[in-house]
């Protein structure tokens, strides 16, 4: 018997099909998508607006009525901090200001009574280093109730190799950055842990300094290092309480910090921020606020913030004339 191929035997045993038979193919089109189903670029932004609107307002309630303490407030990022507190909540809030410069603590004062007439300010002439002007002081304040105390301290002098640093300078930038600081803490917490419920914040101002120490920064660096100990060792002893231990370390800031680095000099200073853009104290006053308005069980226990062209202490991105 003659077999043929499997593909011939197949057409030879299938059955015809007539033309009529054969259906049409079908195609599937999608259907267009219902107009209901794509959210206009308007109502995203209408949506994201009122986002932020509420995320500000939730702030704001959580600031209301509070008493926010600022040391250093008659410039740099202290300024900054007293400014962005008062406009996020102009309406229900006291600010004790801090600082040496007594008429500079007075124009901020004014410039914030401008704009937010439900803030009363309070402008205090207070030297950190000093612990009987910090008696003082909390013998004054003492008696305000729902109040956060704010440690800005940003002091350095000269950026000499550590065997030419005088030892007024050393002792300065310790007594100021490291003893002031713990001193005040030390005056503070007592009305913190006298309420029925020990609460309150303490938010203090590093800096990258004191996690990465550099050449030419030696007394600095260790003294932010020293407030970066004392801080989560604190944060730790206070652990059974509500009260909030925050640090926010900044990198670059374009403050009046370098200026006082450099002894006054400010074409040394400008130097510093030649191709760059660094921060800003408004840049940190944000941040400030953000970390004191979360609800009371958050705590933003450790925030280092750099700006875009920064990745380390002594690691950064400088255009030249041609980029």
């Amino acid at each position: 018997m003659h077999l043929l191929p499997p593909s011939r035997q197949l057409l030879r045993t299938s059955t015809a099909l007539a033309k009529a038979s054969i259906r049409p193919r079908v195609v599937y089109r999608p259907a267009p998508p219902s107009p209901l189903s794509i959210l206009p670029l308007q109502r995203l932004r209408r949506q994201h607006a009122a986002s932020a609107a509420n995320m500000t307002s939730r702030v704001a309630e959580r600031l209301k009525g509070k008493t926010i303490v600022i040391t250093g407030a008659s410039s740099g990022i202290g300024k900054a901090t007293a400014l962005e507190f008062a406009r996020t909540q102009p309406d229900d809030l006291k600010l004790i200001l801090t600082a040496r410069r007594e008429d500079a603590l007075k124009e901020v004062a004014r410039e914030i009574e401008g704009f937010a007439k439900g803030v009363k300010v309070l402008s205090v002439k207070l030297d950190v280093s000093k612990v009987e002007e910090i008696e003082g002081f909390v013998g004054v304040a003492g008696g305000v109730s729902g109040w956060m105390c704010l440690l800005i301290t940003r002091l350095v002098k000269g950026v000499a190799q550590a065997p030419d640093i005088s030892p007024a300078d050393i002792s300065t930038m310790f007594t100021t950055n490291v003893t002031g600081l713990i001193a005040m803490t030390q005056a503070i917490l007592p009305i913190f842990k006298s309420r029925a419920t020990p609460s309150g914040d303490i938010i203090n101002i590093g800096s990258i300094a004191g996690r990465e120490p550099y050449q030419g920064g030696s007394i600095y660096c260790a003294t932010k290092a020293a407030v970066r100990s004392f801080t989560d060792a604190l944060r730790k002893e206070l652990i059974a309480t509500r009260i909030r231990v925050i640090e926010i370390d900044p990198g670059q800031v374009e403050t009046e910090f370098s200026v006082v680095r450099f002894g006054g000099d400010k074409e040394k200073a400008k130097k510093v921020y030649e191709g760059v853009e660094a921060l800003t104290g408004e840049d940190i006053a944000e941040v400030v606020v953000f970390a004191a308005g979360r609800r009371e069980n958050v705590v933003l226990a450790d925030t280092l913030v750099f700006p875009n062209h920064q990745a380390a202490a002594t690691v950064m991105h400088r255009k030249t004339a041609g980029q």
